[in-house]
């Protein structure tokens, strides 16, 4: 039987679920990131903080999480992609996309201006993704203190610099 789909916002009970959606999703990345960075998994605390705060969605199939997107605010008004992640086995089903579009949907009825990630130019699946999501290219001049710290600590964390890119989405 072919699973049914949905996005939703998170409920408490889909929080454990979710570093093993992390885990899983993280061998995709493999080659294009170091083992250490593809080890780490979001802390409970911060899944269970953005649940309550509504900032966390979920891609279900049936009722079994096996995505979810999470939102940081890294200033009142600027709210960061922090992660994004699909279980492989429930992937190339368009769950991605409609995490993305859920969280920019959110971005845009709280009124916020714009809403920020940080990902791989080079992987296919991700800065091409989300170019065709509509985020463009933050330029380096245009880039806040809170967007140059994130770059900062995924360099200190083994990530190239060069290899990824500050993107943004507006709302209209």
């Amino acid at each position: 039987m072919k699973a049914r789909y949905a996005i939703t916002r998170a409920r408490p009970r889909d929080v454990p679920a979710l570093a093993a959606i992390e885990r899983s999703a993280s061998r995709l990345l493999r080659g294009h990131a170091p083992q250490s960075v593809l080890d780490e998994v979001t802390d409970d605390d911060a899944f269970r903080a953005a649940q309550a705060d509504g900032r966390l969605w979920v891609a279900l199939a049936d009722d079994t999480p096996v995505g979810f997107a999470l939102v940081e605010l890294l200033t009142a008004d600027a709210p960061h992609l922090d992660e994004i992640d699909v279980d492989p086995l429930h992937g190339r089903r368009g769950l991605g996309t409609a995490l993305v579009r859920a969280v920019c949907d959110w971005t845009a009825r709280s009124g916020h201006r714009q809403i920020t990630l940080t990902t791989f130019r080079m992987v296919p699946w991700n800065m091409p993704f989300y170019l065709r999501l509509g985020f463009e290219e933050v330029p380096a001049t245009e880039l806040t203190p809170e967007q140059i710290a994130i770059v900062r600590d995924e360099t200190a964390r083994g990530l190239d610099p060069g290899a990824r890119a500050v993107l943004r989405w507006r709302t209209r």
